[in-house]
């Protein structure tokens, strides 16, 4: 008896699927996908074969996830953000395999943001709608824009940090070691 919840218009071809997982109307999920504990997979979503979702994860309508992406634990994905995974495409020519993109616990994605192949947005980070992501993002960043910038620090709870790295809504503080935020 299945565990999880597929609506009877859902393409679930993978056996892989967490327990109180929902996947909506028109969502297509490949035989290789993993898929963690209670993630809502919105409509019109397309998930490949080589790809992970932890726990928690929420992709709303219109995202496709392909081959080489990972998605940790309590991610949020926006409507229609975009991923790739080949940064030469050509029709009907195909990499020996697909770069690798991962997406660290926590992070949001806004929506219509594109994430070029290859990179790592890190923990708690937060992508704003949008964006075209081109390099590395580290953890406790804001970045947005085309190409998405870094524009602030941010606590684990979303908010701008202040000058001294303070959080002005949870009070937690942080230290910037090496260039990259720390939480104390």
């Amino acid at each position: 008896m299945k565990k999880y919840f597929a609506h009877p218009h859902a393409i679930v071809e993978s056996d892989n699927i967490g327990e109180k997982t929902r996947i909506w109307a028109f969502s297509h999920i490949l035989p290789g996908a993993v898929i963690g504990r209670n993630c809502n997979v919105n409509d019109h979503t397309f998930i490949e074969n080589d790809v992970t979702l932890g726990d928690n994860v929420t992709v709303k309508s219109g995202v496709y996830i392909w081959d080489g992406i990972t998605i940790e634990d309590n991610v949020f994905l926006g409507p229609n953000v975009t991923f790739t995974n080949d940064l030469k495409p050509r029709s009907k020519q195909y990499p020996d395999k697909f770069l690798k993109t991962k997406v660290r616990e926590w992070a949001s994605i806004g929506a219509n943001s594109t994430i070029v192949a290859g990179h790592t947005i890190g923990k708690y980070a937060m992508i704003g709608a949008g964006s075209v992501v081109t390099k590395d993002v580290p953890n406790n960043t804001l970045w947005y824009g085309n190409p998405a910038r870094f524009r602030a620090y941010i606590c684990n709870c979303g908010e701008k940090l202040d000058r001294q790295l303070l959080c002005p809504k949870c009070r937690k503080s942080y230290l910037l070691v090496n260039g990259l935020i720390q939480g104390e």
